[in-house]
């Protein structure tokens, strides 16, 4: 008798290491693959344009779609994490946050994140600093 069957697969994280950065090192403009836009500025606000992300939110919420506004951001006290919350909230009236993990593979910094449920093969969200 077959109970169950599926494929769960998480993709792995992309190449390189986990890194701290500061805030001065942060506050910078980050772009995805796409266009998409991540301006995080020195006073903990950002303004993003078609951005990708994993957004938390309400459950009709459109989850990975990119998504333009202004926020706050924070780093983590290690500087290895920035959480996002964006000032517009939710169909629900929820916050509308994600987490970032920061990433460095050569001399390339990003910020990344996985997208979707974790056993499909969506493509992970990934920022990477502009010269």
């Amino acid at each position: 008798m077959l109970t169950g069957c599926g494929r769960i697969w998480n993709r792995p994280p992309p190449e390189g290491e986990a890194v701290g950065l500061s805030q001065a090192e942060l506050a910078t403009t980050w772009t995805d693959e796409y266009g998409g836009i991540l301006a995080l500025k020195p006073d903990g606000t950002f303004f993003a344009n078609q951005v990708c992300g994993d957004w938390t939110g309400a459950s009709d919420w459109n989850w990975d779609g990119p998504r333009s506004g202004t926020g706050t951001w924070k780093r983590s006290e290690s500087g290895a994490a920035v959480a996002r919350k964006f000032d517009a909230q939710g169909p629900k009236g929820d916050d509308v946050t994600d987490d970032l993990a920061v990433w460095q593979h050569g001399k390339t910094l990003m910020l990344w994140t996985r997208v979707g449920d974790e056993d499909n093969d969506d493509p992970h969200c990934i920022l990477t600093r502009r010269p």
